[in-house]
């Protein structure tokens, strides 16, 4: 089984170390963690995985290599780790947002082999929604990775220019939905249900939704004119959320979004 080393142990490198763990994709052994605190990790310590506050000696014993580190972070963290990668070894995968295969590459070697990935927050329970792209990956690291993250949710192989659109739909879009679950369960309070009532209403309706969707393969708009009748309730809801700006409140974040998410790296520093 091969080793793995999760550089920065933020929430999603963290999350990503849970969710191949919970799908027995690998054991908690095989997998190291990093952080400058290791105080943060003692948990996962205990839980069997190794932790390191040194990327370049956790890089030297893994065989695939995620960089999960903020983008202010990455140059300082590729300048440590490059004298310990090794192009016929490693396979180099980033799920730093707004970070390109080539820039890299520019500081590993234009020979290592590296992947894009873009997962969200939900792949800790197994739910991720995660876009892959690379410039240079073998099919067979491709697959792989394909492999490694189908384990934790569903993937979508995509071209690389389109990796920053899929940092604001799906990575950024986790808080989005919650959100808009958060204000669904504060119109419960406002119409009579307690607050934890109201929660588990909105949570279950909003999971209800994407299911019909997923399982029937269906377009939204299907879905809702099976919900929709003359003169109804909900038709007079939605023509007054739309009123307001709800659909076009929610496309005009994700292209901010995506728009930031474009501008988090630069090369200098």
């Amino acid at each position: 089984m091969k080793k793995i080393a999760i550089i920065g142990s933020g929430n999603i490198g963290l999350s990503l170390a849970k969710g191949l763990v919970k799908a027995n994709f690998v054991q908690a052994g095989n997998i190291t963690l990093t952080r400058r605190n290791l105080s943060h990790l003692q948990p996962y310590q205990e839980a069997g995985f190794q932790i390191s506050s040194n990327n370049n000696e956790a890089v030297k014993t893994a065989d695939i290599v995620i960089l999960a580190v903020l983008p202010q972070q990455l140059n300082a963290v590729l300048d440590e780790i490059q004298p310990a990668i090794d192009p016929a070894k490693h396979l180099v995968i980033s799920v730093i947002s707004g970070v390109s295969c080539a820039a890299i590459k520019e500081k590993l070697g234009a020979d290592v082999q590296v992947v894009r990935s873009m997962p969200n927050t939900a792949i800790a329970i197994g739910q991720s929604m995660t876009c892959i792209a690379s410039d240079n990956a073998s099919a067979n690291n491709l697959a792989e990775v394909t492999q490694m993250f189908e384990t934790v949710g569903s993937v979508v192989k995509i071209n690389e220019d389109l990796m920053t659109s899929a940092t604001a739909l799906c990575a950024c879009g986790i808080a989005f939905f919650l959100r808009a679950i958060r204000a669904a369960s504060q119109g419960g309070v406002e119409i009579g249900f307690h607050a934890d009532e109201a929660l588990k209403m909105a949570v279950q309706t909003a999971k209800g939704a994407a299911d019909l969707l997923l399982l029937h393969k269906t377009h939204p708009e299907s879905e809702i004119d099976k919900v929709t009748s003359p003169k109804g309730c909900t038709i007079a809801g939605l023509n007054e959320m739309e009123h307001n700006g709800f659909s076009s409140s929610l496309i005009k974040g994700i292209k901010l979004s995506a728009l930031k998410a474009g501008n988090l790296y630069t090369k200098e520093g």
